[in-house]
């Protein structure tokens, strides 16, 4: 009789731990691209390699594209000046408009999910499925504490580890 009540022990005991796995990522319910569209401002990321060298001033703005896509255009500035790139992302269709596909250079895509959204579009966080990366922006240079705090809770209820963040100095909100 033991053997079973140990068999059912370990059982119970690996489901607990399967319970303790991390929740799959998900984007927001849905996005009005064009409430979304316009300028940015990076507060902090998970960086991605092509950041390697900025220093400051990272933004991102988007645009509505004719054929029903969106330009994005990311700049940041660097020791030497400024890095601009330029890209094209993709809706991924039954998701409203919250998961995007982007490429900078063809044939490469990246996802860009928007994982947090402020009802009056004041700031989101946009990351990946894997949690690898990860970008908290705002439409003002700087946010205030209570919104800050309202976006990373966003990213912790999904599972980022807010200490890997690298928070993003920007001139425009006093900042050097």
């Amino acid at each position: 009789m033991r053997a079973p009540r140990l068999f059912v022990a370990q059982l119970l005991c690996s489901l607990s731990v399967a319970g303790l796995a991390q929740a799959p990522v998900v984007s927001v319910p849905s996005v009005d691209l064009i409430r979304y569209s316009g300028k940015w401002f990076e507060i902090a990321s998970f960086p991605m390699f092509f950041q390697r060298n900025c220093v400051a001033d990272t933004t991102a703005e988007y645009a509505l594209a004719p054929d029903g896509g969106v330009t994005v255009h990311n700049r940041c500035r660097t020791n030497s000046g400024f890095d601009d790139a330029t890209g094209k992302a993709t809706v991924v269709e039954g998701f409203g408009n919250s998961r995007l596909k982007v490429s900078f250079f063809w044939p490469f895509k990246a996802d860009y999910w928007i994982l947090g959204l402020d009802p009056e579009y004041q700031w989101a966080v946009v990351g990946n499925p894997n949690r690898k990366y990860l970008w908290v922006l705002s439409r003002s240079a700087q946010l205030t504490p209570a919104l800050l705090q309202a976006a990373l809770a966003s990213a912790s209820a999904q599972g980022f580890d807010l200490s890997r963040l690298r928070y993003t100095a920007q001139a425009a909100a006093g900042v050097p």
